[in-house]
């Protein structure tokens, strides 16, 4: 993953971690090597003054977070993603879409990320699709505010694009966190994005749908994306039928 340096520290600082600053000696050393491609024992180098490279690679520091983050109550754990800088994509957002509901809710719906809207309102799923949704839940018999939903992202990518794999990987962690807080029956996937973030696969949605998959642990179910629903409202009945199936898992 590409990351800016003053992005880095940025990040490393706000987890807590050693920011790895080279020092002057360090600097000349590596000229050396660079311009005259010589070996430490010409240049007269001493063995402690080889430059090492430092540690925390993004793997590190991604397990780490997660680590750390995993102990975090919901007040900690919003205000942490708030002001996450771990991906460029917390240059272009108004704000974080961190999630909302029933923090105790039996049915988790996790989307691909924020939209317009939703960036300006810090909300997930409002506007027409959210309405969609709204409706679906009623026909089961239940409310927004008894369901808890957020998005893969918390933060919208510009234009609307689709996720990028290291956006995906970074901000993993605060949705890991929150389906532990919340210990749902039965997690629903809206979309392809979301449910291939989930379950690390590159299948299609219509050979993900129909069928109970496992989470960590956790019932997950595949069903389409309100949005989609709006522009190909024959699919509607498929997406019936994976609600009912997840609503026979939580019935269980």
């Amino acid at each position: 993953m590409t990351m800016t340096e003053q992005n880095r520290n940025a990040y490393l600082t706000a987890m807590g971690l050693p920011v790895w600053q080279p020092r002057a000696r360090d600097v000349q050393i590596q000229t050396q090597y660079r311009d005259a491609k010589k070996s430490p024992e010409k240049l007269n180098i001493q063995p402690d003054d080889v430059v090492k490279e430092p540690e925390n690679d993004t793997t590190d520091i991604k397990i780490n977070t997660e680590k750390q983050i995993s102990g975090l109550d919901w007040p900690e754990l919003s205000s942490t993603a708030a002001s996450c800088t771990a991906c460029d994509l917390s240059t272009t957002r108004t704000q974080t879409v961190f999630g909302t509901g029933n923090k105790n809710a039996d049915w988790l719906f996790i989307g691909e990320a924020p939209g317009a809207e939703e960036d300006k309102q810090g909300l997930p799923f409002v506007g027409r699709a959210g309405l969609l949704l709204s409706a679906m839940l009623f026909a089961l018999g239940l409310e927004r505010d008894d369901i808890y939903i957020s998005n893969v992202l918390k933060c919208r990518p510009p234009n609307n694009r689709d996720p990028r794999p290291e956006e995906v990987s970074q901000c993993e962690v605060f949705l890991r966190a929150q389906i532990n807080l919340i210990k749902p029956k039965v997690i629903i996937a809206l979309g392809r994005h979301a449910a291939h973030s989930l379950l690390k696969t590159d299948k299609t949605l219509s050979s993900l749908r129909g069928q109970t998959h496992d989470f960590h642990g956790t019932p997950l179910v595949v069903t389409y994306h309100p949005a989609y629903l709006l522009r190909t409202p024959a699919d509607k009945n498929k997406s019936w039928q994976d609600l009912c199936l997840a609503n026979k898992l939580v019935q269980q």
